[in-house]
């Protein structure tokens, strides 16, 4: 392909990455009925993609025109035959079955594109499934089959109705996320992105100590987060600056990337924006965006508690590098500076993110919140001596609509498999197979669950992990007696920490291929890091006192629960680095680490356990390590 034409593809998909902006910004102030505005977001956003994502080769330039066509036709159907086409969902005609099919193929086309081969491949086998239930009670999987949909049947439901690929996964896609990346875009052309990442590598105050270094960077990642929305994004962003300062400060290259993709990660887990999941569970839930946040503030805590103990736990066996004799080496190890920019103008920069939270906190509706938050941000632009001027505003909008491209056609593409699991009742089937398997044991049925969401991670992304777990692992959980909201909460923890769990983890070989590390090693390091975040929802799930780590219940509840759970992950922490002398001596190592483990399980015996052992290890350590002790050994 030449580079006039992939100039061409860029400057056309700019074009309609501004215009996805300036419609979901105009659905704000005006009504625009989701029987037309989910379908024409939908047609912009994935003819967008198909011009931002161009197919090489000699041919590239036509194949792209056909899928274009088809993405016209077949997307621009239901716009062009107004209400009448709603009503044809239990009978369709012949032009709607084959522009539904053609809907059907480029939408799966703009996921290949955006996310790769695997979530193409599973909506296949989603489709064959409705097809071809019948055939599996021939086969011996009669547990699962069914009685099978002909075509114009399945087109019915999953292209004209709102409840395949115009369903709630992507009414969410197209009003809060759309309007978040917006928000993101705005706040990182206004300088507010750098302000809030030079701000906190500045709080190590220059120091080169390693535990100073690495906490300022786990905070930078958080805060980062809240401007990027993405685990990925924010590792790459953050390990762009941040490295260099770490490897100065002592660490490998490998520790260095587990702590920039631990930490970014950890950012689509935090509020005040969390990962695009986080509003399809508000959606499913019906509760409203500022309860989600507020659910996930504990764990938050929790994560972030866990990187930071166990970064200044990895940081006790490190030691600042000294600068290389060679001018020319010295050069090339320099860390640049953070400039900070934490001038009290540059501090305006926080505002935003509390209109946010003060907003919701007021009752309007997210996207609404963020849409003057937003219109905040500009202004604060100018207070902060970084002005956002139509040029930066046109920038903005822009960016922001590309961010959302691929929710978009992933949100499609997983309403289409929640419209067949929908329509054959494979998530009640699914579910009864999984409580089956564990015999009815609640503790089992999470852990099976568990490992059903982080299998659906590895091959698909975490917006789609989610849906398709919300529909078939949920009920398996509620069956046993948890909480529709801790339910959901655990599948969402699940689904974007299947981003670095192995085999496959992109945050962590992002951040090894920008270190220079071993992916393996990054990612297993990664994992370690990490490891609390996959403790903690199955702790909130197992007792319904757990609630209390999500804010919820009595209050003697979320008090005791948030406590003991904080105390369970700092032992751990402590035991998993060996720190404070701990590595000598495994006995003690390995108390702590059981203590801690029955300190987050929310159960008053294992409270009370935990805390027998936390408290035996406190005290043979200061036995052990007392000054005198010291001074004799």
């Amino acid at each position: 392909m030449s580079l006039t034409t992939r100039l061409r593809g860029a400057s056309s998909a700019s074009v309609l990455a501004f215009l996805l902006s300036a419609l979901s910004l105009t659905w704000v102030l005006v009504v625009i009925s989701p029987q037309t505005y989910r379908p024409l977001m939908l047609l912009v956003g994935v003819w967008a993609t198909l011009r931002l994502k161009p197919v090489g080769g000699r041919w590239g330039p036509l194949v792209d025109l056909v899928w274009v066509v088809l993405a016209l036709f077949g997307l621009g159907w239901p716009l062009a035959q107004g209400e009448a086409f709603w009503y044809r969902a239990a009978n369709p005609a012949g032009g709607d079955i084959v522009a539904g099919l053609a809907a059907l193929l480029v939408i799966i086309e703009a996921a290949r594109r955006t996310t790769g081969w695997a979530l193409p491949v599973v909506t296949a086998g989603f489709v064959a499934y409705a097809l071809f239930g019948p055939v599996l009670a021939s086969i011996g999987m009669a547990d699962i089959s069914h009685r099978g949909y002909d075509l114009p049947r399945l087109v019915g439901n999953l292209y004209m109705t709102l409840e395949g690929i115009y369903g709630v996964p992507l009414d969410v896609a197209v009003t809060y996320i759309t309007l978040f990346s917006i928000y993101g875009a705005v706040l990182e052309v206004s300088g507010a992105g750098t302000f809030f990442l030079d701000w906190a590598l500045s709080l190590s105050g220059g120091s080169q100590a390693p535990g100073a270094t690495g906490r300022s960077v786990s905070l930078a990642g958080f805060l980062l987060g809240t401007v990027s929305g993405s685990g990925v994004a924010t590792t790459v962003t953050l390990g762009s600056m941040a490295w260099p300062l770490l490897r100065r400060a002592g660490y490998d290259a490998n520790t260095a990337g587990a702590m920039l993709a631990s930490s970014g990660i950890g950012a689509i887990l935090s509020p005040p924006t969390l990962g695009a999941a986080a509003f399809l569970i508000a959606e499913y839930l019906r509760v409203s965006y500022l309860q989600v946040l507020v659910m996930a503030t504990m764990p938050t805590v929790l994560y972030y508690t866990s990187i930071v103990l166990m970064i200044d736990g990895d940081a006790q066996r490190i030691h600042p590098v000294a600068a290389p004799e060679s001018p020319a080496l010295q050069r090339s190890a320099r860390a640049p500076e953070p400039q900070a920019r934490s001038s009290a103008r540059g501090y305006w920069h926080f505002s935003s993110l509390f209109i946010v939270a003060a907003l919701m906190a007021l009752g309007f509706t997210p996207f609404r919140a963020v849409f003057w938050a937003s219109v905040a941000a500009v202004g604060v632009s100018v207070v902060a001596g970084t002005p956002v001027g139509p040029s930066r505003l046109t920038t903005a909008l822009t960016a922001g609509g590309k961010d959302a491209l691929s929710v978009l056609s992933t949100t499609a593409v997983a309403g289409a498999i929640v419209g067949v699991v929908t329509l054959t009742g494979f998530g009640l089937k699914a579910a009864g197979l999984i409580v089956a398997l564990a015999g009815g044991s609640l503790p089992l049925t999470v852990v099976f669950g568990a490992v059903a969401v982080w299998i659906l991670g590895l091959a698909v992304p975490v917006t789609a992990s989610y849906i398709i777990a919300a529909v078939m692992v949920v009920p398996a959980l509620t069956a046993v007696g948890v909480a529709p909201i801790a339910a959901h909460m655990f599948v969402f923890y699940y689904a974007v920490l299947s981003e670095v769990s192995p085999p496959t983890a992109l945050a962590p070989f992002a951040a090894a291929a920008l270190t220079g590390g071993q992916p393996f090693r990054t990612m297993m390091l990664t994992w370690k890091y990490s490891l609390p975040a996959f403790l903690v929802p199955i702790a909130f799930t197992l007792e319904p006192r757990g609630m209390g780590m999500l804010l919820q219940g009595p209050w003697v509840d979320v008090v005791v629960g948030s406590v003991t759970a904080l105390a369970g992950v700092a032992a751990l922490a402590i035991s998993m680095t060996g720190a404070y002398g701990l590595l000598v001596r495994p006995w003690l190592r390995l108390a702590l680490g059981l203590g801690g483990l029955l300190l987050v399980h929310p159960g008053p015996w294992a409270d009370a356990g935990g805390t027998m052992l936390v408290g035996v290890v406190a005290v043979s350590w200061r036995v052990i390590f007392s000054p005198s002790r010291r001074t004799h050994t």
